[in-house]
């Protein structure tokens, strides 16, 4: 069906749109002509330009979009912001119908589908499961206030994150560290303590990838100005408490959609019992260990009855490793 190759490639582009559009979602959008074939499309890149996805797209396709139809995996905007209302664009590029997947719950910009149809342009919502998971960070942030919170973990077979002797190093194998650098480059920041900052010593800079997500450090810990994560590749921030509160309204007013976790198991247990995490990734690799440091500490729970439960969204396999994402229930 049309509808399904369409969302299809706005699946595509949506993805490619995670970690450059924040603080706005990373929508997009793309233009066919009335036999169906694609004449252009885009998705939102703040990195490069203000425009929004249905510009881009607009502005590619130029004197064919009139009589054609727009497929936008959110509702277009119908506000006046950094940009123009996309419905205006729309409008004035003679677009004939609109067909998109996800209605906008910003009740700043919502109301677009009905401008649309004042305009005499055909409004279809065809609802994507799809189009609103890869969405899900900015839908979270405007229904909570808050960025998605995914803590990254990887681990043994039996949970350890590291070694009776401290050594951690390399316990997943080289495809599951290559996906992690695809996730922190799908991320607005990455989170660590001041204890991995310190023992880890790590660059987070994701290799292979031109993005550059906001490092953050948070804990009381001095962390040495000589470590790689102050270098001038990207934006570092210090958080120098153990305020769960302080450090969630920074996230907050930083505006971000999404931010990865990567901290140790103090910090980030910290951060699940406080009910800041809303997703979990784990990438297990087939080793056992049988003693050393688990990857969650003490969460405060003494009976079973008061247990954290976790939904699976998807499990990918990387060779030997197991890649399995869950959603922490009652988020």
């Amino acid at each position: 069906m049309f509808i399904d190759d369409a969302y299809a490639h706005l699946y595509s582009l949506s993805l490619s749109g995670l970690g450059v559009s924040t603080p706005n979602p990373n929508v997009s959008a793309a233009i066919y002509s009335a036999d169906g074939n694609l004449i252009a499309s885009g998705f939102h890149n703040r990195k490069i330009s203000p425009d929004h996805a249905e510009v881009i797209a607009l502005k590619a396709a130029q004197s064919l979009a009139r009589g054609a139809t727009m497929v936008v995996s959110l509702e277009p905007c119908a506000h006046t912001g950094t940009t123009g209302p996309c419905t205006q664009a729309i409008i004035d590029a003679g677009i004939a119908k609109v067909i998109f997947a996800i209605n906008d719950p910003n009740p700043v910009a919502a109301g677009g589908a009905k401008a649309l149809h004042a305009a005499g342009i055909e409004v279809e919502y065809i609802h994507s499961a799809e189009l609103e998971f890869v969405q899900r960070a900015w839908l979270h942030k405007v229904a909570t206030k808050k960025p998605l919170m995914i803590w990254k973990v990887a681990t043994t077979l039996d949970g350890k994150v590291a070694a009776s002797d401290a050594t951690s190093q390399w316990i997943t194998g080289e495809r599951s560290r290559e996906d992690v650098q695809l996730l922190r480059a799908q991320s607005d920041a990455l989170l660590i303590g001041t204890n991995t900052a310190i023992v880890d010593n790590p660059h987070l800079i994701p290799r292979g990838h031109s993005a550059r997500p906001v490092r953050i450090i948070c804990g009381e810990q001095e962390v040495p100005a000589t470590n790689k994560i102050f270098d001038n590749e990207a934006r570092t921030l210090l958080v120098k408490n153990i305020s769960i509160p302080d450090l969630i309204t920074m996230l907050t007013h930083e505006g971000f959609n999404q931010v990865l976790v990567e901290a140790g198991p103090t910090f980030g247990s910290a951060l699940l019992a406080s009910g800041n995490i809303d997703e979990l990734i784990m990438y297990q690799a087939p080793k056992l260990l049988g003693a050393g440091k688990d990857f969650v500490s003490n969460l405060g729970i003494s009976t079973l009855a008061d247990h954290i439960d976790l939904e699976l969204l998807s499990i990918e396999r990387f060779d030997g490793d197991i890649k399995s994402h869950y959603r922490v229930k009652g988020k």
